[in-house]
């Protein structure tokens, strides 16, 4: 492996696009839940010890955990926050400290429901709103990248950005276009196609996903 300089290389966050960061080849398959949070900024390779295209350090939105979705030897291959969806990288695994997450969020955009999963058994099932057909929720499986909270908020009081983005805006609300879990004052939303890609969630859902820790898998589909 070559020697990396890593102040040359892009922080892998979720306002980076990282045309050489490797492809997610499983991006409907589920993962054992184990999720890894970087010690210090590492490197993120295109293969194991090859081609180093961007970074990760240990906070983006609190501390920074990615789901594993792929191991080799003394590697491992995450999920990343950044464009083009479906964007992974390959970490050494010597770099972060490992952990389990007993859950699982799946999203069903064709019934418009959200289901939590814990320990691989259904913990709760609500219905949700989802994106527009303009504006659609993207598919594909990602993770939880961060827990927000912001009483202030007029729509809601806590914000769980996911890893992946919405694929026809660049930027929405100040933002980069990063789709999140969040709740919404006006309950007829749900069961409806109407938001710009988030996933709008009723308060006893959003106090559910509050619990899930950051880096849990969460799979969006078209059921």
């Amino acid at each position: 492996m070559t020697t990396v300089q890593l102040n040359q290389l892009p922080v892998a966050d979720t306002k980076a696009r990282l045309p050489r960061a490797a492809r997610d080849t499983d991006p409907t398959g589920g993962t054992d839940g184990e999720v890894v949070h970087p010690l210090a900024p590492t490197p993120v390779f295109s293969a194991p010890g090859r081609g180093a295209f961007a970074k990760v350090g240990p906070r983006q939105m609190g501390e920074l955990w990615l789901p594993v979705v792929d191991r080799r030897g003394g590697w491992s291959k995450v999920l990343l926050p950044s464009r083009p969806n479906y964007s992974a990288g390959w970490i050494r695994t010597r770099d972060v400290e490992r952990r389990t997450s007993p859950y699982e969020v799946r999203v069903h955009l064709g019934s418009r429901t959200l289901e939590l999963f814990y320990e691989g058994r259904p913990s709760g099932s609500w219905p949700v709103a989802i994106g527009t057909a303009s504006t659609p929720t993207p598919t594909g499986r990602t993770f939880v990248l961060g827990l927000i909270q912001d009483e202030n908020q007029s729509f809601s009081p806590y914000i769980l950005p996911l890893g992946t983005h919405s694929d026809t805006l660049d930027s929405y609300g100040g933002g980069p276009g990063t789709v999140a879990f969040h709740g919404w004052p006006d309950s007829s939303v749900f069961g409806q196609a109407v938001s710009h890609g988030c996933v709008r969630v009723p308060d006893d859902a959003l106090t559910s996903l509050r619990e899930v820790p950051l880096g849990s898998l969460v799979r969006i589909d078209d059921a």
